[in-house]
């Protein structure tokens, strides 16, 4: 590991479609004195934005070029179909690639699918965002095939998706610089992996079992008190036993009792 995570704050990349609520909820929970940044980027210049130092870490979309950036894989999306909703699509449930190959289908240039061959038949020009090719949908100029989260971020009243069964998937993966994994970027590979805040990995997590150590030795100083005490007390135990004893066989029942027999039984 390398010492460059000695900025106040962890800077946190993230492409459109990513929504990275839970986790920064649960960095925040556990490592309040370091602030968490936010910076969108687009899907195509996240791994350089990693690379330039931008960011400590960011959540890409696969493949990531290069050797020099480490990734894990978190999840691969479900790709749709964005169609006006009186569009004939809509009367089924999910629809093949082949079933589009009379449709218009847009292709924007910052597309996060690696088609072999492109379904459909392609539109004049190409739309320069995915957000722009939205509209065009919208205008009924074509379709437009994306993974299901980039469907949901541009939601509009008059479109609507269906699955494509056998269009390439979209994969989201934690990405950062393998010679910068530093003590926070292990901190944040820990918070996404699901680890818990006793987990032994992570730096943020080890000062609590330190913590309950420190504490156990008072806790059990505290029992030892009560433990002397009884000890303390197993010889007046046994003494009231015996003097109960005593008095039991002289038919009295105390120890005063069992004093006062003592002169009878002299005689």
């Amino acid at each position: 590991m390398t010492s460059s995570d000695a900025s106040p704050s962890f800077r946190l990349a993230y492409v459109p479609g990513v929504t990275p609520t839970k986790w920064v909820r649960i960095w925040n929970e556990r490592l309040p004195d370091v602030p968490l940044t936010l910076i969108p980027v687009p899907a195509a210049d996240a791994c350089a934005l990693l690379r330039d130092g931008g960011a400590d870490a960011g959540f890409v979309r696969l493949p990531v070029d290069g050797t020099d950036l480490a990734a894990i894989p978190l999840y691969t999306e479900t790709t749709v179909v964005v169609v006006p909703k009186d569009h004939l699509v809509t009367a089924v449930e999910e629809v093949a690639a082949e079933d589009l190959a009379d449709e218009i289908v847009l292709h924007p240039l910052d597309e996060t699918l690696e088609w072999e061959s492109r379904p459909g038949l392609p539109a004049n020009d190409r739309p320069a965002t995915t957000a722009d090719a939205i509209e065009l949908v919208a205008a009924g100029v074509g379709l437009l095939v994306v993974p299901q989260s980039l469907a949901r971020l541009h939601h509009r009243k008059d479109l609507t998706y269906r699955p494509v069964s056998d269009a390439p998937a979209s994969r989201v993966a934690l990405s950062w610089p393998q010679e910068e994994t530093t003590d926070l970027v292990e901190d944040f590979i820990g918070i996404v992996r699901g680890r818990t805040v006793n987990s032994t990995r992570g730096r943020s997590q080890a000062p609590a079992p330190a913590q309950a150590k420190a504490k156990r030795p008072e806790a059990g100083g505290a029992r030892r008190k009560p433990a002397a005490g009884k000890a303390a007390g197993k010889p007046a135990g046994k003494s009231a036993g015996k003097s109960g004893g005593k008095g039991a066989r002289s038919g009295s029942g105390g120890p005063k009792a069992a004093r006062r027999g003592k002169p009878r039984r002299r005689a």
